[in-house]
């Protein structure tokens, strides 16, 4: 199974979430810690994986702004 990046990325704001509300229940200390180094651990691997994506798009700068034509560079 290939891991996208947007599994990636909602597994690392899950996790980072987590440790908010863990240190504010006052849970373990040890707890607290591994889920912090994990989750920014797993936060610098989601920018690689993000960065590194094998993406492709036909989009050009003409194309720039969809769901606002008036902001186009085309636009008359």
């Amino acid at each position: 199974m290939k891991i996208n990046a947007m599994f990636l990325l909602g597994l690392t704001t899950l996790i980072l979430i987590t440790v908010t509300i863990f240190s504010t229940m006052n849970m373990p200390f040890g707890l607290v810690f591994f889920l912090v180094v994990l989750g920014q651990a797993l936060l610098i691997f989601t920018v690689y994986k993000v960065l590194k994506d094998d993406y492709t798009t036909d989009k050009t700068f003409e194309d720039f702004y969809e769901d606002r034509p008036d902001l186009g560079r085309n636009y008359r």
